[in-house]
This record gives C-alpha cells, structure tokens and sequence, in this order.
C-alpha cells in the first residue's frame, strides 16, 4: 500500500503563489509518474500537472507558464509551486502516483487552495 500525504494548500490573493508537497511512503522513483490534479466545485477532477520517472514533464494548458512541477529524490516528495494564481485555480489538489507493475493508481487526500480577494 502506498501513502501520499499533501501539504501546502490554503487561501491566497489573486495574483499570489503557493508550494504544495506530496510526500510518498515509499520511493518516487518506483513510480511510473506522479501528477498533480485539481477538482473544482461541479468540474471533473482534471490533470494539472505530471512528472514521469525520466523527468519529462506535462501541464495542463491553463497553468503552462504559471506551475511548475519538481521532484526530490531523497526527500521522496513531488512538488507543484504556483504563481500567478486566480480564482479559477481554487479547488481540491490532489497528488496522484502509478505503479507501474501493477498500474494502480494512489490518490491523496487532496488539499484545498482557495484563491479569493
């Protein structure tokens, strides 16, 4: 079983910027990918941003240029700082890893950010 703990999420001013942390109970790099995504009041929960085992990364059209998604090896932590934040960003953040053996998915919680003035 594998345990994903995010961390960061809050309110913040349009405009402003947050790190959100997934922590992973065991190592990143045994996973095929880990990502980002945000579920929104009456939307889907939608991709924002992935990060694979080679490093490649993806992002959601909406947040290419404001987010940006790293990894530590060591820390066995994803990350996902956003800047330029507006009230469409505001949602449930959730992390997400796939084994690649088994292609489960695990899901965290989820953290909410709340962009507002």
């Amino acid at each position: 079983q594998v345990h994903l703990v995010e961390s960061g999420g809050g309110w913040v001013q349009p405009g402003g910027s947050l790190r959100l942390s997934c922590a992973a109970s065991r190592s990143i790099s045994s996973f095929e990918s880990m990502g980002w995504y945000r579920q929104a009041p009456g939307i889907q929960r939608e991709m924002i941003a992935l990060i694979n085992s080679g490093g490649m990364t993806k992002y959601a059209s909406s947040v290419k240029g404001r987010f940006t998604i790293s990894s530590d090896d060591a820390k066995n932590t994803v990350y996902l700082r956003m800047s330029s934040l507006n009230v469409e960003d505001t949602g449930v953040y959730f992390c997400k890893a796939k084994d690649p053996s088994t292609w489960i998915d695990y899901w965290g919680q989820g953290t909410q950010i709340t962009v507002s003035s």
